[in-house]
């Protein structure tokens, strides 16, 4: 590795296009690879095209174009047949589309220029319209073909990559609100980022309201939508991504969108956030915020222990983090009455709700001479499973092999 750190590879993918960035700490910001040298041609159609009687993959706008000319066969709608788990029949042969989806993949990494220079990847962060656990185990499936360890993958959805993306900008840019229109599908889509500046860390939060199509009189009503999206609040930065926002009709809206503050129009915010995401989950900036998103554990989850006879709090799960990937574990020596009592606080309140998890059944022992391992999962952003497995003491108090199990929840809590 370079003195420079590996990089950070951030992919913003969806049924439609795909786009990379990529990140490495000597860099102001993200870079996006352009599938032409020279050009500013990042929308990557996310397809698949095998040439007819060959072994031959293509991808995106080649893969279209090969079809087109009768030299290719197209997988369409090959993101979704993948998170679907489907098969495939091309050309005589059936193929998961999940399997096409790694070729996928392996053609996105042999793009030439920034990707054949970036040298070792730190880690890879996934952008997807939403995650869940099909999106998870998809993306595990795809790193684990192409031989990543699945420590180097990161998923986020794409409002967490405006959240990044938006407070890694000059602090100007979000000394008041920020707000994102996203016209990539249908719909538009508007995104309004607020932070709480009394708390510490700054606590942001994210509005976002789907406003549907906007076929019709398309200035007027996207002017309403602006309009409505504002209201009396103070905005000091607008971003505006997706092909919707294409060709030169915003006249009336772009004229309020302008007015005392600054606009950007790009189709590469995601995937820049996303390498931002990566970069500083891993701790290698410093950072004010925390952002609870649809993802995120809305719970902080501790219990009180003794080391070097000072009481102390040892955090299990953390608030913010991804339950998907958050895990909290420790042993500890029982002393006292055969109970554990937890402390779950919600991130913006400084009262703590107690839940004490009773150890009915276990072996009577002198204090202090049973050990216990306490391990955390959780199961929802707003629920924990707990296990609580007897280890004994050695050879003092044998194992009983006994072990608890119980949820804790956020519902009830204030």
């Amino acid at each position: 590795m370079s003195n420079t750190g590996g990089a950070y590879l951030g992919i913003d993918i969806s049924s439609k296009s795909t786009v990379i960035s990529i990140y490495k700490s000597n860099m102001d910001e993200p870079a996006t690879v352009s599938t032409v040298l020279g050009e500013e041609n990042y929308s990557i159609p996310t397809a698949l095209g095998k040439r007819i009687g060959m072994g031959q993959w293509f991808f995106g706008e080649e893969a279209i174009q090969k079809s087109r000319t009768k030299e290719a066969v197209l997988v369409e709608d090959l993101y979704n047949q993948a998170l679907g788990n489907e098969q495939v029949y091309l050309d005589g042969t059936t193929f998961f589309a999940r399997d096409l989806l790694v070729i996928f993949f392996n053609k996105l990494f042999s793009i030439p220029g920034p990707m054949a220079a970036m040298g070792e990847v730190e880690k890879i962060i996934i952008c997807t319209p939403q995650i869940n656990l099909e999106v998870m185990e998809l993306m595990n499936y795809v790193v684990e073909k192409l031989n990543i360890e699945a420590t180097r993958l990161a998923l986020v959805d794409r409002n967490e990559c405006f959240y990044y993306y938006a407070l890694s900008a000059k602090p100007e840019l979000f000394l008041y609100s920020v707000a994102l229109f996203d016209y990539s599908g249908n719909n538009v889509i508007s995104c309004t980022l607020n932070r709480n500046q009394s708390t510490r860390p700054q606590l942001v939060t994210l509005d976002v309201v789907n406003h549907g199509d906007i076929n019709e009189n398309k200035d007027e009503m996207f002017d309403e939508i602006v309009a409505d999206t504002f209201g009396s609040k103070l905005f000091s930065s607008v971003y505006l991504v997706g092909d919707g926002f294409d060709g030169d009709w915003m006249k009336q809206s772009l004229s309020r969108l302008c007015k005392g503050r600054k606009v950007f129009l790009g189709k590469n915010l995601y995937s820049k956030g996303a390498c931002y995401a990566g970069y500083i989950k891993d701790g290698k900036r410093d950072w004010p915020f925390i952002y609870i998103g649809d993802n995120d554990l809305k719970l902080n989850l501790s219990i009180k222990i003794l080391e070097n006879n000072v009481m102390k709090f040892f955090t299990l799960i953390d608030a913010g983090e991804s339950w998907y990937d958050a895990k909290g574990e420790c042993e500890v020596i029982l002393d006292g009455d055969p109970e554990i009592e937890f402390f779950i606080q919600r991130p913006e309140s400084r009262e703590a709700h107690t839940e004490i998890l009773e150890l009915t059944d276990l072996p009577k022992r002198e204090n202090r001479t049973t050990r216990l391992r306490i391990e955390a999962s959780p199961v929802s952003d707003v629920a924990v499973s707990i296990v609580i497995t007897d280890l004994g003491f050695g050879e003092i108090s044998p194992s009983s092999g006994k072990s608890w199990e119980h949820t804790i929840t956020l519902k009830g809590i204030s």
